[in-house]
């Protein structure tokens, strides 16, 4: 599986109902879209959670790379573009994928990223955090910056999550 996700860094003044708009308007079109596991549309706000800008961040995991390919090339990702420019997306390998049945009650995202260190020895990734009470968790890998993002789903955020990275999950496509 492949993992994408770009982030759109939007001004502190920045409306973000313009994007829960959006996403209300336009998330189901990629509901059951070709080859997606699941996209996961997220937002930031400053000042919400500890968040210290206005973000959009998309995450989508494909169950191949047909599906990715078409979103990028096939006119899809032009929404993107023509809305925000030009944006570098992020790709990575999906380590483990822990997605339970009550994936689909998740409503916000804790992401966690961490260094792998250089090694004369590989070994498999593992999760740093542990969380109770997720919905599901994510462990995401890039070898081209020795880096792993870890997404951990939830109902409701715990306590302990409160000083990380925390996005509301506004619709996911599955």
């Amino acid at each position: 599986m492949i993992a994408m996700q770009y982030k759109i860094l939007l001004p502190d003044s920045y409306d973000m109902g313009i994007i829960r708009e959006r996403v209300k308007n336009n998330g189901n079109k990629t509901d059951g879209f070709q080859g997606l596991l699941f996209k996961a549309y997220l937002i930031s706000e400053k000042g919400e959670f500890g968040n210290s800008k206005n973000e959009y961040a998309p995450l989508y995991v494909w169950q191949d790379e047909q599906g990715m390919n078409e979103f990028i090339f096939g006119g899809f990702f032009d929404n993107i573009l023509n809305s925000f420019g030009w944006q570098n997306i992020n790709i990575g390998i999906t380590m483990i994928n822990d997605l339970k049945k009550n994936f689909i009650t998740s409503k916000f995202v804790v992401e966690i990223e961490n260094a792998i260190p250089e090694t004369k020895q590989m070994k498999a990734l593992k999760f740093l955090s542990n969380f109770e009470n997720d919905t599901s968790k994510l462990l995401i890998y890039n070898p081209d910056k020795w880096n792993c993002v870890e997404f951990h789903f939830f109902e409701e955020i715990p306590e302990a999550a409160l000083n990380l990275k925390v996005y509301r999950l506004l619709h996911l496509s599955m």
